[in-house]
């Protein structure tokens, strides 16, 4: 068997991330995708405001910060200059789903041909937990100290359900991390997310189910068991749309 190494599109800077956080399992798993297609030369990564600020640090790749929500945006200016490099965003519930929905929707309905990394811990980890659009109805944070009231906060914002109605999209799946099996897919998930762009079949958002003990007041497993029953029945895992193509060149390809 092959040795078990760090990828070479991440480097060996010390992840900041809380212990439990499943964030350095998804930048692992998308550096093994990078290495495996052999495209770190070729890769741009947008990182914006979030946990995820600091992911320039731990990519080998380029990498470009944005503003917050701002990722799809700059990743859309960053893919029309340069249309044969593979452009991916990595980007968290409260920026992508809150201050950055009108970039996100207006790049999966223009087709952008991008990558989007999507990572959904139902709440803002960065600034201390308060809530987020996907924060799950009943949950507390420190915006909603008896729970999300949904006739006040409203309901929780479904991304991939969302997504997959826009013609843009080419891909949109949900995925999660909390054990081997789940580890696996989500790789093939956000290979496939590279693949569709390589083809240039337009828009791709794999959306990963992630866990933050640190602001959910829990621990590691405790946190992961969260994920399983209370995440998981309401954030459904599976592929939500699966193969558009943009144009009649993409098709013959």
């Amino acid at each position: 068997m092959p040795d078990f190494k760090r990828p070479h599109a991440l480097t060996d800077a010390y992840l900041h991330y809380c212990p439990g956080c499943t964030h350095g399992i998804v930048h692992r798993l998308v550096a093994e995708v990078i290495d495996e297609m052999d495209i770190e030369g070729d890769t741009i990564g947008v990182c914006p405001v979030g946990c995820s600020v600091m992911a320039y640090d731990y990519f080998n790749c380029d990498m470009m910060e944005a503003s917050h929500g701002r990722a799809p945006a700059v990743a859309t200016g960053i893919k029309r200059a340069n249309p044969d490099k593979f452009v991916f965003t990595y980007q968290g519930d409260g920026d992508l789903a809150a201050i950055g929905t009108a970039e996100t929707v207006h790049a999966a309905t223009r087709g952008e041909n991008i990558t989007v990394i999507f990572i959904n811990n139902t709440t803002y980890g960065m600034t201390g937990g308060q809530m987020a659009p996907t924060t799950l109805p009943g949950q507390i944070t420190q915006t909603t100290p008896y729970g999300r009231n949904t006739d006040i906060e409203g309901f929780p914002v479904k991304m991939c359900e969302m997504l997959s109605q826009l013609d843009g999209v080419a891909l949109a799946q949900r995925v999660t991390v909390i054990d081997p099996a789940n580890i696996r897919k989500a790789k093939a998930a956000i290979r496939k997310g590279f693949e569709y762009q390589k083809n240039k079949q337009g828009f791709s958002i794999i959306e990963v189910l992630s866990t933050c003990p640190t602001n959910w007041g829990l621990t590691p497993v405790q946190a992961i068991e969260r994920l399983k029953n209370d995440m998981i029945p309401y954030y459904p895992l599976g592929v939500y749309k699966d193969g558009a193509v943009r144009n009649k060149e993409a098709a013959a390809q």
